[in-house]
C-alpha cells in the first residue's frame, strides 16, 4: 500500500489516491524535480510477480510514451521502485466527456465537431505508428475548462484495461463502443478505433447510447447484428454530411470505414461547409450484412456486361484511329511553309511552360506515391517490392500474431498499404507470429481479479458478471461460473465471461436513524457480529449510532464482525474537580473507542 507523503523512486512523492482499478492504483503526486503535479499509475502488487505481465505493462507503456501530442495525455516517465512497476503521466484537471454528456445532454453540432477534430488530430499521431487505443469511450476523453481535449489511457489500453473494467457497470460501458469485428472475437485494427470515435460522436449529438441492452453480450450482438439507427430521424436538423460521417465510422464491414484518423479527421474539417450543405447519403461500397444469392447472380451479369462495354469501347477506339490518320494524310499535303513554322513555335512555347509548370517543382520537390500492399509477402518480397517502389525499409520489424497470415509472412505495414507518402519514407514491416491458442484453465474458487489480470496478460477480453446466489456460501469476488469452459482454447481478443457472486452491501448506519440494535437486527441474517463502543456524543440522541468500521458500499460478507461507535450522554463535572483531571477523563475516553471516535 502507498501512503501519503512517500516517495517513489526519490522523485514522485504522493498526495492522495485519485483511482483504483483491477490492475494498478493511480495517485496524484509531486515531481520533486521538475518542480510539477503528476500522475502515476503503480501496477498492483499481486501482478508485480508475474513476469510475462510486467514486460507487457512497460512495453505498452514505452509505446505511449512516444506519442506526443496535445491532446494525448503524456506519459512521462516509465521505472520500478522496490519491486513497484509504475508508468508516470501528465495530470489532467477536467471532467471526461461522459460527466459532461450527464450535466448537458446532447450538445450542439459546432461542439461536437470541434470535440472530434481534437480526438482525431491526436488520433492521427497514434494511426501513423499503427498504435491502436482499443477502448475509446467518453470516460478515456477528459475535456478541460478551456475546451481542450485530452485522451486517456494512450498505448497502454490493452495492458491496463482492466484498470476500469473492474466493476460490472464499466465492463457495460465499454461495451457500447465495442465495435463489431472485436464483439465477434477478432483482434482491434486501426478501423477498430475509428468505429469507437463514430459512436461517441453519436452520443455526443443525441445525447445517448445508438445499442442498449440488459447485459454486455446482448449488447455486443447489436453490435454485429443491427444497423446504427438513423441519427436525422432523431435530429432532422443535423446536415446530412454529419450523418455521413457517422454512418461511415461505424460501418459494420471495416472496409466500408475510413482507413484511418486523419482520413475521419479530414472529412471532419469540411462538413459543415457550404458546398456540403446538400450533400447526398452516402452509400457503402462493401456489404455490410450477408446478402442473397440473387445479389451474387446480379454482380456477375453486372461483370458480363461490364466486359460486353469495354469490348465495344476498344473496336470504338480502332476505327477513330484508322479515321484519324486518314485525315492527318490529306492535312499534311495541304500544310503550307508558314503553318509549319506557326506549330513549331507553339510547340517551343508549349514545351517551355510544361518545364516551368511540371519539371521544375518535380525537381525540386519530393513526389507522393502509393505504398504497396505486400499483405502475406515473405519479409524479402515485401523488402524488395517496397524499395522498388521507392520506399525504404526500416531494418527491424514488428511482430504482431494473426490467425489468417502465417508465421513469417507480412501482415501489415505501417504507413498503412495503398496510402500515398513521399518518396523516400521508410515503412516497417508487421510480420506474423502465428495464431497462438491459449487453454483455459479451471478458474471456478479463485479471485477474479487475479483471474482477469492473467487472461488480460494473454491478449483475452475478460467480461465480469454477477449472479444473484446465496452469499453464505462464497467470498466476494469468488469466481461461480467461467464461459468458455475450462479446458477450451481461445484465441487472442476472443472474449472470456467470468461470474462471480452479487454480495449485499453495507448501508450508511451513520445517518441518525441507526441504533445499535438496530445494526444487530440488520446484520443478523448475514451471521455479522457487531462489537459497540461508547462514546460521548452532544450532538447525538443517547444510542445512535455515529460512527462505523466498514466503509459504506463495501460487500457484506459473511461471518465477518463489524465495530460501530454508539452516542452517550456526556457526563456531569462536580464543582470541585481539577479541570485538568476532566481533560484526562476525555482523553481516556477517547482511547477506549479503540481510535474509532
Amino acid at each position: 500500500m502507498i501512503m501519503k507523503g512517500q516517495k517513489i523512486s526519490d522523485r514522485y512523492q504522493i498526495i492522495k489516491a485519485i483511482g483504483e482499478g483491477g490492475m494498478a492504483n493511480v495517485y496524484l503526486a509531486y515531481d520533486t524535480i521538475l518542480d510539477r503535479n503528476v500522475a502515476v499509475k503503480v501496477l498492483r502488487g499481486d501482478l508485480a510477480n508475474d513476469e510475462k505481465f510486467v514486460r507487457r505493462f512497460q512495453r505498452e507503456a514505452l509505446s505511449a510514451s512516444s506519442l506526443s501530442h496535445p491532446n494525448i495525455v503524456e506519459v512521462y516517465d516509465v521505472g520500478e521502485d522496490n519491486g513497484q512497476y509504475y508508468i508516470v503521466m501528465e495530470y489532467v484537471e477536467g471532467r471526461h466527456l461522459k460527466e459532461l454528456i450527464k450535466k448537458r445532454g446532447k450538445l450542439t453540432v459546432s461542439e461536437v465537431i470541434d470535440i472530434m477534430l481534437q480526438i482525431t488530430d491526436g488520433m492521427i499521431v497514434a494511426h501513423d505508428t499503427y498504435i491502436i487505443h482499443r477502448d475509446i469511450k467518453p470516460q478515456n476523453i477528459m475535456i478541460l475548462e478551456n475546451g481542450l481535449v485530452k485522451i486517456m489511457d494512450f498505448g497502454i489500453a490493452m495492458a491496463l484495461n482492466g484498470t476500469q473494467l473492474t466493476q460490472t457497470n464499466s465492463i457495460m460501458g465499454s461495451v457500447h463502443y465495442l465495435p463489431p469485428e472485436q464483439a465477434s472475437g477478432k483482434g482491434a485494427t486501426l478501423q477498430s478505433d475509428i468505429y469507437s470515435m463514430g459512436i461517441v460522436m453519436y452520443e455526443l449529438l443525441t445525447g445517448k447510447l445508438p445499442y442498449k441492452g440488459d447485459n454486455a453480450v446482448e449488447i455486443a450482438l447489436k453490435h454485429l447484428k443491427e444497423p446504427l439507427p438513423s441519427i436525422r430521424e432523431e435530429l432532422p436538423n443535423i446536415p446530412q454530411s454529419v450523418e455521413n460521417i457517422i454512418i461511415k465510422a461505424t460501418a459494420k464491414n471495416p472496409k466500408n470505414r475510413y482507413a484511418d484518423a486523419r482520413e475521419m479527421h479530414n472529412d471532419l474539417l469540411t462538413c459543415l461547409d457550404e458546398s456540403r450543405a446538400n450533400e447526398p447519403k452516402i452509400k457503402l461500397p462493401y456489404r455490410e450484412f450477408s446478402e442473397s444469392e440473387k445479389t451474387k447472380v446480379n454482380k456477375k451479369e453486372t461483370d458480363e456486361d461490364k466486359k460486353s462495354d469495354i469490348k465495344k469501347e476498344v473496336k470504338e477506339s480502332k476505327d477513330d484511329e484508322v479515321l484519324a490518320k486518314q485525315i492527318t494524310k490529306n492535312d499534311l499535303k495541304k500544310q503550307n511553309k508558314v503553318l509549319i513554322v506557326l506549330a513549331s513555335i507553339f510547340t517551343l512555347l508549349i514545351v517551355g511552360i510544361t518545364t516551368v509548370i511540371v519539371l521544375i517543382p518535380a525537381l525540386t520537390s519530393n513526389r507522393e506515391i502509393t505504398v504497396p500492399d505486400v499483405t502475406g509477402y515473405s519479409v524479402e518480397d515485401a523488402l524488395k517490392t517496397l524499395q522498388d517502389a521507392g520506399f525504404t525499409v526500416a531494418s527491424e520489424q514488428q511482430q504482431v500474431a494473426s490467425e489468417e497470415i502465417e508465421t513469417g509472412k507480412v501482415v501489415r505495414t505501417s504507413p498503412l498499404a495503398n496510402t500515398k507518402r513521399t518518396e523516400g519514407t521508410e515503412v516497417t514491416l508487421w510480420v506474423s507470429t502465428g495464431d497462438p491458442a491459449i487453454t483455459l484453465e479451471d478458474y471456478k474458487g479463485r479471485n477474479y481479479v487475479e483471474v482477469q489480470a492473467i487472461l488480460e496478460t494473454q491478449g483475452l477480453q475478460v467480461i465480469i458478471e454477477r449472479r444473484n446466489v446465496d452469499t453464505k456460501d462464497y467470498q466476494e469476488g469468488e469466481i461461480l461460473d467461467q464461459s468458455p469452459a475450462a479446458g477450451e482454447r481461445v484465441s487472442e481478443g476472443d472474449y472470456v465471461t467470468i461470474y462471480i457472486p452479487n454480495f449485499d452491501v453495507y448501508p450508511d448506519f451513520t445517518n441518525g436513524s441507526y441504533t445499535y440494535d438496530d445494526v444487530v437486527e440488520y446484520l443478523e441474517d448475514y451471521g455479522v457480529t457487531v462489537n459497540k463502543v461508547e462514546q460521548e456524543d452532544s450532538m447525538h440522541s443517547p444510542g445512535i449510532v455515529i460512527a462505523q468500521n466498514r466503509t459504506t458500499g463495501s460487500p457484506i460478507q459473511n461471518n465477518t464482525s463489524i465495530t460501530v461507535t454508539v452516542a452517550k450522554a456526556p457526563t456531569t463535572s462536580s464543582g470541585g474537580d481539577d479541570p485538568e483531571d476532566s481533560s484526562g477523563t476525555g482523553t481516556d475516553s477517547t482511547d477506549d473507542c479503540g481510535g474509532l471516535c
